[in-house]
């Protein structure tokens, strides 16, 4: 695996309200374009941000100039779309899975409430295009029930070998409830092409509330099995753990053991070729400071050190970094500063894996990709 291009998808301009971009995220389809998404907005988390499309008809070595997707209001509340995560199913139509935040409800705040450890109410949003992504429909509320608390998403909406839809959303608490996490992922399946949905099937969860399942990225492997890589984080130890992997072969009732990949932390979602070759990316913030991905010959096996390449390193704009040793608040706090994470890769009509990630400084954070040979 070797790098064989790279570039910038979005520079920020230092002072305005584009200066930080996050959240990118990239979808190879079928026709050979490319499409990506990400949020812009003058800080990590403002109520001014907006999600931004383009597309590159070139694997990504040029985009176009974005367009803006609309923001609702849910509920007569202003808010502002914190993601985009775009698949495409196998008739062709596009879809667009998005999470909104209130802000109307708690005015000036943070997404995350550094001392009960809770989070501003959340709605998870559909949009989808019959036409190539040239027009898309009215966002439209996929329910959540109130036990899950605000619903994040933090992986596309994955269609199953059997046809149906399964969403991934992790729990999370309402902004002022001081009381114990015990936060899980669970999965929402729809028979209907994502006109209605069922009651939560919870994936993972550790019953005492000490390990938190962040960040859980899925697949879909070409023989239907679906496979995850979650970032792990000890609540009682303040510490994150390697990433683990599970692997499910009835989309999602039963799963292995998590395995220990034996590298840290942060993973992005897979991009898994047709012959199941996986390649992940992920963030080692506490160790090397850099953006790295490897590649296994299957969702289920080893990926093996030599494979590994550097994606991006942080050493050289470096401005101090978070203690692996911390407590919840100050661990959702500090979120909100990194400067550079989140990698998304997708697999390419041609046959080469798009890797997207955000870096810079607090003041503007761009949106990098890089192409990589398999």
């Amino acid at each position: 695996m070797k790098i064989v291009a790279s570039g910038t998808l979005h520079q920020g301009e230092v002072g305005s309200d584009r200066a930080v971009a996050t959240f990118p995220m990239v979808l190879g389809l079928k026709d050979g374009r490319v499409l990506a998404t990400y949020k812009a907005g003058p800080n990590k988390d403002s109520d001014r941000a907006t999600l931004e499309l383009c597309w590159s008809e070139d694997q990504g070595r040029s985009w176009t100039e974005p367009t803006i997707l609309e923001t609702p209001r849910i509920g007569g509340k202003k808010g502002s779309l914190w993601v985009a995560y775009p698949t495409q199913l196998s008739s062709g139509r596009l879809v667009l899975i998005s999470m909104w935040v209130d802000r109307e409800s708690f005015p000036g705040s943070k997404i995350f409430h550094a001392e009960t450890e809770g989070c501003l109410p959340m709605t998870v949003l559909w949009s989808e295009s019959d036409d190539g992504g040239r027009s898309w429909s009215p966002w439209r509320v996929i329910p959540t029930p109130a036990e899950l608390g605000p619903p994040s998403v933090t992986s596309p909406l994955m269609e199953l070998a059997g046809g149906r839809l399964a969403l991934s959303v992790e729990t999370n608490k309402p902004y002022l409830d001081a009381s114990k996490w015990y936060q899980r992922v669970v999965y929402l399946y729809s028979e209907d092409e994502g006109r209605s949905w069922s009651t939560p099937h919870t994936v993972s969860q550790d019953p005492t509330g000490r390990m938190f399942n962040w960040d859980q990225r899925a697949g879909v492997a070409p023989d239907g099995r679906i496979v995850t890589f979650t970032w792990y984080f000890d609540s009682r130890e303040g510490t994150y753990l390697n990433i683990r992997r599970r692997i499910s072969r009835d989309e999602g009732q039963s799963w292995t053991d998590p395995e220990d990949l034996g590298f840290p932390d942060q993973a992005a979602t897979p991009a898994i070729l047709p012959d199941g070759r996986t390649v992940l990316a992920w963030v080692d913030r506490f160790g090397t400071q850099s953006i790295r991905a490897r590649l296994a010959p299957a969702i289920d096996a080893a990926f093996p050190a030599e494979t590994e390449i550097v994606l991006y390193d942080h050493a050289a704009v470096l401005r101090g970094r978070p203690s692996a040793g911390v407590n919840m608040a100050e661990t959702l706090d500090v979120m909100s500063d990194w400067s550079y994470g989140l990698p998304y890769a997708t697999v390419l009509s041609n046959g080469e894996v798009l890797v997207v990630y955000y870096a810079g400084l607090t003041e503007r954070m761009d949106v990098k990709w890089v192409r990589l040979s398999c």
